[in-house]
């Protein structure tokens, strides 16, 4: 429970920062950043979590993520499992839209390509005048109401921008069969006392996925360790090579 407690006090801690570090996870910065042929703060930042997630997976959305530790806020308010299916694919439909948007602005835009990670962002301060706390509490909004709505890291299930590139990334070392940070299992020792599924920030049924040796390949999961703590067999454990 000490990894825990930990892993909370980092991700909150994530979100207080979020203030100087949000325009490093803009969607929107990157677009227009394109049209200058600029690789921007965002645009660095994205390319790490896609290189990162090779190895580590979803592991940034359960440690790091300032969006994660705001919704592990909201949970207090509505901790009932979000409702997932067909709705986790929303972010990837927003996802392969924006990233359209990002390749056509690229080749629409002007001068030669450059890097510049602070571009457009008030050197790296993100509320610094009027206007962008306006902007800021709407980015809060948008990532607080699907969680309060729908439940646990419901932000996360639907419209993250930010997953699809981690999945990509967690596919690739999968594919490759690279040693990987995983979740695994061993069945026969679970005594279905759900204890785990009660645990996880994502409300998956992590116990339907242990008796089906699936957790590995949940690309929902986040890494957070939740459940490996949580269990009191020690059916789960974290592994980082393949079997």
């Amino acid at each position: 429970m000490k990894r825990q407690t930990i892993r909370r006090t980092i991700i909150f801690i994530s979100f207080l920062l979020f203030p100087i570090t949000a325009w490093y996870f803009s969607p929107y910065l990157i677009i227009m950043a394109a049209s200058e042929h600029i690789m921007n703060g965002s645009f660095i930042v994205f390319m790490s979590l896609l290189i990162f997630s090779v190895f580590f997976g979803r592991a940034f959305c359960g440690y790091l993520c300032p969006a994660g530790g705001l919704q592990e806020c909201v949970a207090r308010c509505n901790d009932k499992s979000a409702k997932q299916g067909w709705r986790n694919k929303i972010k990837y439909v927003i996802w392969i839209l924006w990233i359209s948007a990002i390749v056509v602005t690229f080749i629409l835009g002007k001068n030669h390509v450059t890097i510049d990670p602070f571009f457009m962002t008030d050197h790296g301060i993100s509320v610094t005048e009027i206007h962008n706390y306006i902007i800021y509490y709407g980015v809060l909004l948008i990532l607080v109401l699907p969680s309060l709505i729908h439940g646990r890291r419901a932000t996360c299930h639907y419209l993250c921008w930010m997953a699809p590139f981690m999945v990509i990334g967690s596919c690739i070392g999968r594919f490759l069969h690279v040693p990987q940070l995983h979740v695994e299992a061993s069945a026969a020792d679970c005594i279905s006392c759900n204890r785990c599924s009660r645990a996880c920030p994502m409300g998956l049924d992590v116990a339907h996925m242990a008796k089906e040796g699936s957790n590995s390949k949940c690309t929902e999961c986040i890494l957070c360790g939740a459940c490996v703590d949580e269990c009191p067999k020690k059916v789960l454990k974290y592994c980082w090579r393949w079997k």
